[in-house]
C-alpha cells in the first residue's frame, strides 16, 4: 500500500537507493525490504556482477509487470519504484566505471529528496591460505580492487552524484564485519579490508558532517560465504568454529539482520560513523 507507516512515508519519500552486492545473499534480502518503503517516485538501483539473478530480483521488486524501468505511478495503487540493474564487475576497472557512470547519470534527477547508498558488495578472498602464503600482489591487489577501492570510489561519485540539496538527506551504509575489529587466522584478506572500509567511512563521516554514515555489522549470515568459512578456511579451529555456528543453528538469516538495519535507518538515531553490530542493537 502507498500509505505506509505515517511519518516514515514522509521521510522514505522520491529516494534514490543503490545497494552493491544486490543479487543475492544480504544485499538481495536487504532490496527486498528496501523496495516497499521507498515513496512514489523513488529509484531503485540493484548492482551486482550477475545480470541474471539482477534481473530477476528486478522483476520481483517491481511486482505489477506493469511500467518496468521507467516506473511511472501505475495503475494498481504500486508505489511507482524505478528499479534499475547495473551489472557489473566492480573489481574491474572496466566495470568500475560502468557503474559510476551509471550513478552520474541516474542520481542527479532533482525531484530525489534522499540518497541511500548500501555498500554491500564484498568477497573473502582465498582463505585457504595464511599470512605466508599471500605473496602474489596481483592477487592482493584485486582483493583490495574490489573490497576497498570500489567502495570508496563508488561512494564518492554517488555523493557528487547526488551533491548537496537545501533539506535532503544522503546515508551512506558499509556492510562491515566483527573482522574489521577482530583478527581472525586465515583471514588477513578479509580482516585487513573490512577495517580499512569502517576507517574509510569514518574519514566520510568527520569530513561531511551533513551525510550519515553508519558501519553495519550484519552478524554471521546463513549465506554461501558462511558455507566458504566453515569449508575452505585453512585453519581447523576457524573451520570447526563456523561449523559449529551452523550446527548450533546460530547463524543469522539475512532477512533478520536487514530487518535490523532497516529499522536502524528508520530511527536515524546512530552516530555517524559508528560500528553496529547485530548484536548491539
Amino acid at each position: 500500500s502507498g500509505s505506509e507507516s505515517g511519518s516514515g512515508c514522509g521521510r522514505w519519500a522520491a529516494t534514490a537507493c543503490v545497494v552493491t552486492g544486490a543479487s543475492r545473499g544480504f544485499g538481495r534480502s536487504l532490496a527486498r525490504l528496501l523496495a516497499p518503503r521507498l515513496g512514489r517516485g523513488s529509484l531503485l538501483v540493484l548492482l551486482a556482477r550477475s545480470a541474471e539473478p539482477l534481473a530477476a530480483l528486478a522483476t520481483e521488486l517491481r511486482g505489477d509487470g506493469g511500467p518496468g524501468d521507467d516506473g511511472g505511478p501505475g495503475d494498481d495503487g504500486a508505489p511507482g519504484l524505478r528499479v534499475r540493474c547495473v551489472a557489473a564487475d566492480l573489481g574491474s576497472e572496466e566495470g568500475l566505471r560502468r557503474a559510476a557512470a551509471a550513478l552520474r547519470e541516474l542520481l542527479p534527477a532533482p525531484h530525489y529528496g534522499r540518497l541511500l547508498l548500501v555498500n554491500n558488495a564484498g568477497s573473502l578472498g582465498d582463505i585457504s591460505k595464511s599470512f605466508l602464503d599471500l605473496t602474489d600482489p596481483d592477487e592482493i591487489n584485486s582483493y583490495f580492487a574490489f573490497n576497498v577501492t570500489s567502495a570508496l570510489s563508488l561512494t564518492s561519485t554517488a555523493l557528487q552524484a547526488f551533491g548537496k540539496r537545501p533539506g535532503s538527506s544522503r546515508t551512506v551504509v558499509n556492510i562491515s564485519s566483527l573482522c574489521a575489529l577482530k583478527p581472525f587466522k586465515n583471514w588477513a584478506l578479509y580482516c585487513s579490508g573490512k577495517a580499512s572500509r569502517d576507517m574509510m567511512f569514518q574519514v566520510l563521516a568527520l569530513e561531511e558532517p551533513d551525510v550519515r554514515v553508519l558501519n553495519y555489522a550484519p552478524g554471521p549470515l546463513d549465506t554461501d560465504m558462511q558455507l566458504l568459512a566453515r569449508t575452505k578456511t585453512g585453519d581447523p579451529g576457524m573451520r570447526q568454529h563456523f561449523q559449529s555456528l551452523k550446527e548450533s543453528r546460530n547463524l543469522i538469516d539475512c532477512t533478520v539482520s536487514a530487518q535490523k538495519l532497516v529499522n536502524l535507518l528508520e530511527e536515524d538515531t546512530f552516530r555517524s560513523g559508528a560500528h553496529v553490530d547485530f548484536y548491539d542493537i
